[in-house]
């Protein structure tokens, strides 16, 4: 039975809304920013209210070269989005067939394979950045998608959640299924990834973000500008060598970077949701 408290409702709901409009306020001040001219926004006070010229702003990024960059910032978003695009299906697509050989197979020293996969979570990208840009360079790979995306396809986090996952199911689901005459592969394609469906699309949304804010890596084994990306391009920006950093461009492109990942969450995020808290898993 659920008593209805309207004080508490309202308190609750009160409490929700402030820690909403917190987080909510860089991103406004960010959005407010990026409409003022540069000498409103040194001016000394801080803007409260949109100004007139945040439309020439992005056309300015979107038709004409970034500054210190070289390339408009709408290659910037599709190199970042291809990046984004590549590391997530690439994570996903590994993960789940690491995940499903770990459970539904049965070969020596299997679970020493596990561990050793799960151990890759204390070598992230910024630990093994030196051994990892040497094999890149001797593969040829530099300033190219694929030496963006290769690198970071391998997700232990993620081959971790679906063998949690597979291992809820039950053995007579297999059972049945070999008695129908499927194979493995049969099994996987119509069995097992339906039932993934909600976790494939919660570790979507976040190995997207997770390629999407990706820095350290794009800034070393990218030399060029067409395979720049916009998030290490937001650096070059505010770079001024003789004078006042275009922070009225720089919060433009700051929310031009914004745009992505939140239309992906979203879109998904019914998904996402019942990916995270699904009971029935």
């Amino acid at each position: 039975m659920r008593y209805h408290r309207p004080n508490l409702d309202v308190l609750a709901h009160t409490i929700l809304i402030i820690g909403a409009l917190i987080f909510m306020l860089p991103v406004v001040l960010a959005v407010l920013a990026s409409t003022q001219t540069p000498g409103a926004l040194f001016s000394g006070t801080l803007p409260l209210w949109f100004g007139g010229s945040g439309l020439e702003h992005y056309l300015t990024l979107l038709s004409e070269p970034v500054r210190g960059v070289g390339v408009p910032a709408w290659q910037l978003m599709l190199n970042s989005l291809l990046m984004a695009l590549g590391i997530a299906i690439g994570k996903l697509v590994f993960a789940i067939l690491a995940a499903y050989a770990l459970v539904f197979f049965r070969f020596p020293f299997r679970r020493c394979c596990f561990w050793l996969i799960f151990v890759t979570l204390m070598l992230p990208i910024e630990v093994r950045i030196v051994p990892t840009y040497g094999v890149v360079a001797d593969l040829g790979l530099l300033d190219s998608y694929p030496g963006l995306v290769l690198p970071l396809i391998a997700s232990a986090t993620a081959t971790f959640l679906f063998r949690q996952f597979f291992m809820t199911l039950p053995p007579e689901l297999m059972e049945a299924a070999r008695v129908d005459g499927a194979g493995p592969w049969r099994f996987f394609i119509d069995i097992l990834l339906p039932l993934s469906r909600t976790n494939i699309a919660a570790l979507f949304v976040i190995m997207f973000i997770y390629g999407w804010n990706q820095y350290l890596w794009p800034l070393v084994a990218m030399s060029s500008a067409d395979h720049a990306t916009v998030v290490m391009s937001l650096k070059r920006l505010t770079i001024s060598m003789d004078g006042t950093p275009p922070w009225h461009l720089a919060t433009a492109m700051t929310v031009l970077a914004l745009l992505p990942p939140v239309v992906v969450i979203v879109l998904m995020q019914r998904w996402f949701i019942k990916g995270l808290v699904d009971t029935e898993k």
